[in-house]
């Protein structure tokens, strides 16, 4: 396919596009970008409704040879290398761009997002603030079969093109949303059965651990200073993984790479 086979997109809408960098922007509109054949082709296969997708955007000369955009041709618009590298975020635009609707940001009650099962398993981040751990995380969390993921306010923004990009496309492959207070709605949650367990290093080995509750919300605090003030105080159980090795090098794990392993080990064994 090329720019030949598909109309350009109008200047006022790439300048409208542009704008979704901006959190405030992509809030009142309800919209997020996406930039890379992988992360776009994927959102797409996961959409919950093919009219989440907005708009296709291919940059001219591109040659998709897998017939990807092929499908979407009624949404599929081409961009020159300038208005590309206006809508990318990265040093090296990869000549190609979904705009998509971002999830209902109701905050539903986790009962009704998880279908009040017996046993349920819920991440929620407090404070993070490291995009690319953010996505991770997501990511992680649709692979484990999360049922939601919860964030506090002051955790970066999900539609974040950083955070989108981090998470590969697997934004629309779980339930998330976002809460002014995560220790309000933790509390809310253990009022309905489930046990909050909270990643700490003064916590419980998680090797000691014969048995996880049905029901748990895994919390992951923020990357200088842990979990909350507040939401310590309302955990029920607090968990660390031990280091290796006679010589301890390094402080802590990275946060990703902490819920991965927790998750793990919560949800499999």
């Amino acid at each position: 396919m090329t720019s030949l086979d598909i109309p350009a997109l109008s200047k006022a809408k790439v300048k409208h596009y542009v704008k979704l960098h901006q959190k405030k922007f992509r809030d009142s509109e309800g919209l997020f970008l996406a930039e890379g054949l992988r992360t776009v082709r994927e959102l797409c296969q996961n959409m919950p409704d093919k009219e989440m997708l907005v708009a296709l955007l291919i940059r001219e000369g591109e040659l998709e040879s897998d017939g990807f955009a092929k499908l979407y041709k009624g949404k599929l618009f081409s961009i020159s290398d300038r208005e590309c590298s206006l809508l990318s975020g990265t040093s090296t635009p990869q000549g190609i761009f979904g705009v998509f609707r971002q999830h209902s940001r109701t905050a539903h009650a986790a009962e009704t997002s998880c279908g009040k099962p017996a046993k349920s398993f819920i991440v929620a981040l407090d404070d993070l603030q490291d995009p690319g751990n953010v996505g991770t995380i997501l990511r992680t969390a649709v692979w484990f079969g999360a049922d939601s993921m919860i964030c506090s306010a002051g955790t970066t923004d999900r539609y974040n093109p950083k955070v989108v990009r981090s998470c590969a496309g697997s934004i629309y492959g779980i339930h998330h949303y976002g809460v002014e207070h995560l220790a309000e709605e933790l509390r809310r949650v253990q009022t309905i059965g489930y046990s909050i367990i909270s990643a700490s290093l003064d916590g419980k080995d998680f090797r000691e651990f014969s048995a996880w509750p049905e029901k748990q919300v895994l919390v992951i605090g923020n990357e200088a200073n842990g979990v909350s003030a507040a939401v310590r105080a309302l955990s029920d159980l607090f968990v660390r993984i031990p280091h290796g090795g006679k010589n301890v090098c390094v402080e802590s794990l990275n946060a990703s790479v902490s819920a991965a392993i927790l998750m793990e080990r919560m949800v499999l064994s």
